[in-house]
């Protein structure tokens, strides 16, 4: 066998591994090179979505607990707010009760002053009468000075 026999098979031989190359295992290579670069780059588009979502999931939650703290800051002012009402308004209440008090004492104790002084009167009266019942007893008109004296316990009144 010459040389040349050789090497025209092996060429052909050759050939054929190249037909059978392209025709049989190269598309299905080439297949699953292109499933594993649409996995590679649906990975990366997945990946690069998700770190979009947790930069948008962040700024909510961010936004989120923002809210939260200027709403219990505000629960906080207006319970602070309540509580200095409700101690002025106790505050007033007990002004106003302490001003009912002492108009009541007040009222009580000009109530006893003035039973005080009808009672002086009273007395008065009576010793006048006693005085004056002596005087009549001396005198003779004792209608007269009766008289005089109920116009003196009237104008002692």
């Amino acid at each position: 066998m010459s040389l040349n026999f050789t090497l025209f098979v092996q060429a052909a031989v050759f050939l054929a591994f190249i037909w059978f190359t392209v025709k049989l295992v190269w598309p299905y290579m080439l297949r699953a090179i292109e499933a594993r670069q649409k996995t590679i780059a649906d990975g990366l588009a997945a990946a690069e979505q998700g770190k979009r979502s947790l930069e948008v999931s962040t700024r909510q939650a961010e936004e989120s607990v923002r809210q939260g703290r200027d709403r219990a800051a505000e629960i906080i002012a207006q319970a602070e707010k309540r509580a200095a009402q409700m101690v002025e308004e106790a505050r007033a209440q007990a002004k106003d009760e302490g001003n009912r008090e002492k108009a009541a004492a007040q009222a009580e104790i000009e109530q006893q002053v003035a039973r005080a002084r009808e009672a002086l009167r009273e007395q008065v009266a009576t010793i006048a009468v006693a005085g004056a019942e002596k005087i009549l007893r001396r005198e003779v008109d004792a209608r007269t000075h009766a008289d005089l004296l109920a116009q003196l316990r009237q104008e002692l009144r």
